[in-house]
This record gives structure tokens, sequence and C-alpha cells, in this order.
């Protein structure tokens, strides 16, 4: 059951993103994702016109003339929401956490997809899965997503990218819309992106807060990794120091998007001191344009 306080939270964020989900999301939502998927129907003989890409070279050969292959439009999608919740995420020093904004944007894609009559289902991740949800319809369904990303206590602060992505390809056999929304403050996992990208549709949302991008000139600063929980004792006066951390933080932001680039595939960028339905409007507004 969920408890009156979660239902509150759930439904202001409802009425909050309300707007954008019936005007702008609903219309490119639906323009972009509403029957990009097919399944195989059937074969017949090949009619003059037919694209001959869809030829049927077994059949063919067999049959003795040329045969193409039938599709139709799989009308009911799914769509997986998948959330970093690592100790980096509680890291904030606008508004907001990371998670909190991260919860928020699935709050979005998953009234988006609801409104649509798609399916929706959840995986928290931390080092290992956390939490698992299978996809189903309807408002109810997602209102207990919701409830498990604003108040799912996670087991490890550490991250890994690999292991939750593992998890999706096994458990996700048919083509999905896969929303990753992570601050991405993770190694090696590059492998197992371009494998789910080529069997799903896969978004990659990337959080950024902007301190952790530019140092304070604040003197002896106490620093605390939120994932391994070791303190430094930083000298924030050292402006070599200051610039050298700016300068991995944009090689590190470079690398990832160069990486995405690479692979064909189209990050949303979320400035955690920005509103975040601009990107999102954007990147679907964009993405219909190039389908």
């Amino acid at each position: 059951m969920i408890s009156s306080e979660i239902l509150k939270k759930i439904k202001t964020l409802e009425i909050k993103t309300r707007k954008v989900v019936n005007s702008t999301f609903s219309g490119e939502y639906h323009s972009v994702f509403k029957g990009r998927g097919i399944s195989f129907s059937e074969v017949r003989e090949y009619y003059l016109g037919d694209d001959v890409r869809l030829l049927d070279w077994n059949v063919t050969a067999k049959m003795g003339s040329p045969y193409v292959k039938l599709f139709e439009e799989e009308r009911e999608l799914t769509v997986m929401l998948m959330v970093d919740l690592s100790g980096s995420g509680e890291f904030g020093t606008v508004e907001k956490t990371k998670l909190q904004i991260a919860a928020e944007i699935a709050g979005i894609l998953g009234f988006s997809a609801t409104k649509n009559r798609d399916r929706v289902g959840l995986v928290l991740f931390s080092d290992k899965v956390e939490r698992y949800i299978p996809p189903k319809k309807g408002k109810t369904h997602i209102f207990w997503i919701l409830r498990d990303i604003f108040y799912y206590q996670a087991q490890s602060k550490k991250t890994s990218l690999t292991v939750a992505l593992d998890y999706l390809l096994n458990i996700c056999k048919k083509k999905a819309i896969v929303f990753l929304i992570s601050d991405f403050l993770d190694a090696g996992y590059e492998k197992k992106i371009k494998i789910a990208a080529k069997k799903h549709d896969l978004v990659p949302i990337f959080l950024e807060d902007p301190k952790e991008a530019q140092l304070p000139a604040s003197g002896i600063l106490c620093m605390e990794d939120t994932e391994t929980g070791e303190i430094q004792y930083v000298d924030m006066r050292d402006s070599a120091l200051r610039k050298a951390f700016h300068h991995q933080m944009a090689l590190r932001k470079q690398s990832l998007n160069g990486f995405f680039k690479s692979i064909g595939i189209h990050p949303i960028q979320i400035h955690c001191d920005k509103p975040y339905f601009e990107p999102l409007a954007a990147y679907f507004q964009a993405r219909a344009k190039r389908y």
C-alpha cells in the first residue's frame, strides 16, 4: 500500500508535469516511438515495386521465385527506466540532489508512456541490481514505480553500469526503449552499452551538477567520496589544483559524449542547476526530425 505522504508527493509531481506531458511531450513521444518497433508477420511473392531489401533469400532459393518478408508494427511498446541509486546521486548543490532530479525525470517519462498505453518497467541499481519491477500498464503501476524511485534505500553506495546493463540484457528479450538515468561516474561499461544499444533503443540521460566540475577557492576543504566513504583534505587556494581538476572533468565529459557519438546514440544532458524540461523536450523534437 502506498502511504498518504508518498501518494501526495507523486500526485504533486503528476500535477507539476501534466502540462508538459499532455502538450509538448505527448505528441513528440508518440511521433518518435510509436510504430518504430516492427515484428515479422509472413512472406509472400515479390511484386513489382516491392523493396528489394525485404527479399527473403532462403525462401526465394527454395521456391525458385522471389519472395519478400512482411512486417507489422508493434503498437504496444515496452519502456524500461533504469535509475542509478549510487552514493554520488546524493550530491546536490542547488535545490535538489541528482537522485531527486532523476526521480522527477523518470516520472515525466513514465507518465508519457502511460498516456500512450505503453508498458513501463523499472531497474534501480548501484553496483548491483537493487530493485526490479516488471513492465506493466496503468497509472497505478507508475505510482508504485515512483514510490520506489523516491523512497527505496539502496544497500550499496557504489556504481556498476555493467552489472545493471547485464541484468537488462537478460530480462528484456524483446526490443525496448531504455532510459538510462545516471551521472556515469563509473568505468569499463562501454562494451555493455554498445551491446545494449544494438538490441534496444537506448537513451542515456546524463546528470551533472555544476559544482562537480568547478572547485571553489575557499581554503582547506574536507571532501568525502559518497560511494567509498574516503575522506581527503584539499587546499582549494591552490589555483593549479583547481585548474587541473576542472580540466580533468571537462575531458571526462568530452570523452563520454565522444563515446556516445561513436556508437550512434544521442544522450540527454541534464544540468542540475537548470530546468530539465527544456533539454528533454529538445531531445524529442530533434529526434522526431531525424525520423
